[in-house]
């Protein structure tokens, strides 16, 4: 284990590495290959054919990575996350308690990742955020149907924004580390073993050890509920969690106050004479009436001269807080908007968490202290709001005074009140839904005025079934009696109902729920994260085959969302792909159902779709770490998709060492990667079986020479489809794969067929050039034969290599014989039997490499100069020569034994059609090769036409087959016959005073020298 977490660190550091170098270079590694590149096997002919400008490396970074970046942009916390998965994260099928203490520590990195970024981003848009958030708060003052703050998108809308980051990069983050940190709450209040094994910053869970009696405080009632009801626990931790959410998110409260204090008109801080408008208008009616005492509101005539400024409604006669809902008057509008800010700041600290003395020492600074009173006496006071540890908030009220408390704070928010803020202030203390409701602006603060109202009444009636001896004796109100929502505390109400009532409602808190994030936190508050994750993995399937068919993610049946209200992600919301695959992982480390029994692919669309966008974004590195956590197949199917983006064999070589060490089936991998691109090509049904003929000769012209045709210019093309190009990056792969020989073998003959059965040679040329069969033989044999060898050399001497290869110590003679020839033998019969397995691979690649001379051939005899430039000519003719050559020796091996080792009768029938395509138009084709070389270097070369026809027409020979299989006899003949014309032609030629052509191993041309007798 310590080896295998030191090679864990060493791969993490040179992805560090690896990362710091694209960094240094603004985006432009240098991926060149330190072993260098394949020498050229074109020869002297590389003097005709230019290469293409290259472009830079950056250019072909961002081509093949188009978000990278946007991967960027935000720093590193994708490696940050996928490096914190993979030093935490369990991997072991069979899980021990002692593995989940690694749970807690996981959320609890990733939630500091989270954190890490958002203050990272503060420091270049916090200024911007705050004035975005100032200009919610003045459309939360004038009109209450408003939004809280800007909205928050969940991720980004696929248009690369470039390496700057925004505002919204800032919000999304602080939005997720609130999701954090509420997966971390519901992980420690669902499983409570993780918290014993795992410090918390949060309050623990109060023991039931404390005895509730008629003399103890509400604190030690609180406290015994909280205790005894899992549901309550729940609940309360869900409602402080919205507490923080809000302190987090919001602006300060004191910024809040600076932005209300100029329609207020009352100065710096809001403080002051409380109504003061409404008081200096009661002091000018007692001067004019003369009056001592107090304004009654029933005194003649004072309805029509103590009126507001606008003239329109009496105003108050008295100054204590009752007195507007007493008398039923009102006050001026700088009061009115002073005392709703007022209650608006105070609803804020308690929607915030803010704790008694902090509410207090507010409103005294602002000479509001009888507001503070009123505040006291939620029972959270002494036990959630105490933020120092070891600091409790002791009240000396008994459970009963305080019960009595919340009804007449009910009865003040339903009948009492200036404006909504401070009736949702006495409803927050009361649990009255409908209160609250009115100054909700968004998702969550309509979740905490449900969660807060059910909660309350929850305790109200665990007080009143654990202690119905005791019950208030004062009676209660009727309208208090007849509330639905006392009611809200029923036990057997979960999160999901009150979710879906949340919804049934259609609060203004709607546009709000439809963003995924804030259903990604519904779904884990109402435990519905497994039928979030089913949903979101059809949404991915809809929007990966939208515009076309996704080759990662396949299409499903998506009607169970076609009506669903969640809100449902695309391929595009990276930030929340991250942020699901890695709850998945978490939950599956738990031991947890997330649906992967009833709809596997579905949910593992989500971790797929995301290690789509990581293929994207350049970061094939980290693949196989979230590949490791699917299915098998579904791990195989991903990743031979995604690997034929990469095309670095450095690369490669990290990524296959990584597949390695998460346990990933390499072999099955790389060959479901060539079965799936094999699988994208269609082919036509009727012709499936079929391999087209090749088209070699052109036989729209002839050649100036001798009267036969020529080969094609270009007949092999240079257009190669994304599909093919994909085909040979993945059978690159296998060259850096050690062992598996037959199989490669086997996958490289079966690209070759497919490639000649759509008659893309162009693509089947590139297969050969990047992974010849010498090249491939060497990295390979090392760790089959013990030392790299290029077996399709013969070596004369295997015996002295085998003993090369052998190690003995000290022994006789004899057995030193007798050893070096054992192992001789074992190295012979191993050769034998690669050469043996390759055959059909060297074959096909030997097709190819002589079509590739071909043509080379053609493209040297289409720059031909004119003779009247001697010394161009010469060098010319001297590339001819070496292509001819190039040419003689690579049409070798098709002449002799060409696809004549299959393995059944159905690969020998398969064998012949591909017989039938090839070799009789490459036969024709060398045939008017070597007739074209005649005329341009005499020498022997017309004697190769004969021998070529000798062996065509040989018994035991395997070419004429084709030609009769292909109905191609006549073509030959007539080619030879043309091929006999130009020996004559040539034989006269050297009669009449010109070389003669030289005999060659015993042939000569001497049959044609016939002479006919003059008549007469």
């Amino acid at each position: 284990m310590p080896a295998l977490r030191a090679q864990q660190e060493e791969g993490w550091d040179q992805f560090r590495r690896s990362d710091a170098r694209y960094e240094a270079g603004n985006g432009e590694v240098d991926y060149t290959d330190e072993e260098g590149g394949q020498d050229s096997q074109q020869g002297s002919d590389d003097e005709f054919t230019q290469a293409p400008a290259l472009r830079t490396v950056g250019d072909v970074q961002r081509a093949l990575h188009p978000l990278q970046a946007t991967a960027d942009r935000l720093g590193k916390q994708v490696e940050q996350f996928a490096e914190t998965l993979d030093r935490l994260g369990i991997k072991k099928h069979h899980k021990t308690q002692n593995d989940y203490q690694h749970v807690l520590p996981l959320v609890q990195r990733y939630k500091t990742i989270a954190h890490a970024t958002v203050d990272s981003l503060k420091k270049s848009h916090g200024p911007e955020l705050e004035e975005e958030l100032k200009k919610s708060w003045v459309r939360k003052m004038r009109d209450t149907d408003g939004a809280s703050g800007p909205s928050i998108s969940s991720g980004h809308d696929g248009h690369d924004a470039g390496l700057r980051s925004s505002v919204d990069d800032l919000q999304r983050w602080k939005a997720e580390e609130q999701t954090w940190e509420l997966f971390e709450v519901m992980l420690r209040v669902r499983h409570p073993a993780l918290t014993s094994q795992t410090p918390s910053v949060y309050q623990d869970r109060p023991s039931k050890v404390s005895l509730v009696h008629r003399y103890s405080t509400e604190q030690d009632a609180w406290a015994q509920f909280l205790a005894e009801d899992d549901v309550a626990w729940e609940r309360h931790n869900v409602v402080e969690w919205l507490k923080r959410s809000a302190e987090t998110s919001g602006q300060d409260i004191d910024t809040i106050v600076a932005q209300l204090e100029p329609s207020a008109e009352r100065g710096s801080g809001l403080r002051a004479d409380g109504w003061l408008d409404s008081k200096l208008a009661i002091k000018q009616q007692k001067r004019l009436r003369s009056w001592p005492q107090e304004l009654a509101p029933d005194s003649p005539g004072l309805d029509k001269s103590l009126v507001n400024s606008k003239k329109t409604k009496p105003l108050v006669t008295q100054l204590d807080p009752d007195a507007v809902t007493r008398q039923g008057r009102d006050l001026e509008d700088a009061d009115l908007y002073f005392e709703r800010a007022i209650w608006l700041a105070c609803w804020e600290m308690i929607r915030r968490g803010k704790s008694w003395d902090s509410i207090r020492e507010w409103c005294q600074q602002r000479a509001e202290d009888w507001r503070a009173t009123i505040v006291r006496g939620d029972p959270r006071d002494s036990v959630i709001q105490s933020r120092s540890p070891g600091e409790q908030l002791h009240s000396d009220a008994g459970w009963q005074s305080r019960v009595l408390w919340r009804i007449m704070c009910f009865v003040a928010a339903r009948k009492g009140g200036i404006n909504e803020y401070e009736k949702a202030v006495y409803g927050v203390l009361s649990g009255d839904l409908a209160s609250m409701e009115k100054v909700c602006r968004g998702w969550d603060d309509y979740l905490f005025a449900h969660y807060n109202s059910y909660l309350l009444r929850q305790f109200d009636h665990y007080l009143q079934l654990k202690f119905s001896e005791r019950p208030p004796s004062t009676p209660l109100p009727s309208q208090v009696v007849s509330k639905p929502a006392m009611d809200g505390g029923r036990s057997f109400a979960s999160g999901s109902e009150i979710i879906e009532m949340m919804k049934r409602l259609g609060t203004t808190s709607e546009r709000q729920v439809k963003q995924p994030l804030k259903a990604l936190q519904e779904s884990l508050i109402a435990k519905t994260f497994s039928d979030f994750v089913f949903k979101q993995g059809l949404a991915l399937s809809k929007s990966a085959n939208s515009s076309k068919m996704s080759k990662t993610i396949p299409k499903m049946d998506t009607t169970p969302i076609d009506r669903s209200s969640t809100a449902l992600i695309s391929m595009q919301d990276h930030d929340l792909l991250r942020m699901i695959t890695h709850m998945l992982f978490i939950y599956q480390d738990l031991g947890l159902d997330v649906g992967m029994r009833i709809h596997p692919w579905a949910v593992e669309n989500i971790v797929v779709a995301y290690m789509e966008y990581l293929s994207e974004a350049g970061k094939q590195q980290l693949l196989p770490l979230y590949a490791s956590r699917l299915s098998t197949q579904r791990s195989i199917m991903c990743l031979a998709r995604l690997l034929p983006f990469v095309t670095d064999d450095k690369e490669r070589k990290t990524v296959m060492q990584l597949m390695g060490n998460y346990k990933i089936d390499i072999p099955g991998v790389l060959n479901m990667q060539l079965r799936l691109i094999i699988s994208d090509t269609p082919i036509d049904g009727k012709n499936s079986t079929r391999y087209p003929s090749l088209k070699i000769i052109d036989r729209t012209g002839v050649d100036h020479v001798g009267g036969a045709h020529l080969v094609r210019s270009d007949f092999i093309g240079t257009d190669i489809m994304d599909d093919e190009r994909d085909l040979i990056n993945g059978f690159c792969w296998y060259m850096l794969l050690d062992g598996y020989w037959k199989q490669t073998m086997a996958v490289g003959a079966t690209l070759y067929k497919h490639l000649l059965r759509l008659g893309r040679l162009a693509a089947a040329r590139q297969l050969y050039k990047e992974v010849p069969f010498p090249q491939l033989s060497l990295r390979k044999t090392r760790s089959i034969l013990g030392r790299s060898v290029d077996i399709s050399v013969e070596l004369e001497n295997s015996d002295e290599e085998a003993d090369g290869q052998t190690s003995m110590g000290r022994s006789t003679r004899s057995r030193r014989i007798q050893s070096r020839s054992s192992s001789a033998r074992r190295a012979r019969h191993d050769r034998e039997l690669l050469v043996k397995e390759s055959c059909v691979f060297r074959d096909f690649e030997a097709l190819i490499k002589t079509l590739d001379v071909m043509e080379n051939w053609r493209r040297l005899v289409d720059q031909q100069p004119d003779e009247s430039n001697p010394r161009r000519y010469r060098a010319w003719k001297q590339a001819i020569r070496g292509a001819h050559h190039r040419v003689v020796e690579a049409v070798q091996p098709l002449l002799h034994g060409w696809l004549q080792n299959p393995r059944d009768d159905e690969e020998a029938a398969e064998f012949e059609l591909i017989r039938t395509a090839c070799l009789p138009e490459l036969v024709l084709a060398y045939n008017s090769i070597l007739h074209f070389n005649g005329h341009v270097l005499r020498g022997d070369t017309f004697l190769m036409c004969m021998d070529l026809a000798a062996l065509v027409a040989a018994e035991d020979g395997d070419l004429e087959a084709p030609f009769v299989a292909a109905g191609r006899v006549s073509e030959l003949v007539d080619m030879f016959a043309i091929v006999s014309k130009s020996i004559l032609a040539a034989e006269e030629e050297g009669t009449g005073g010109g070389k003669n052509i030289r005999k060659m191993k015993g042939a000569s041309t001497d049959m044609w020298n016939v002479k006919v007798p003059p008549s007469g």
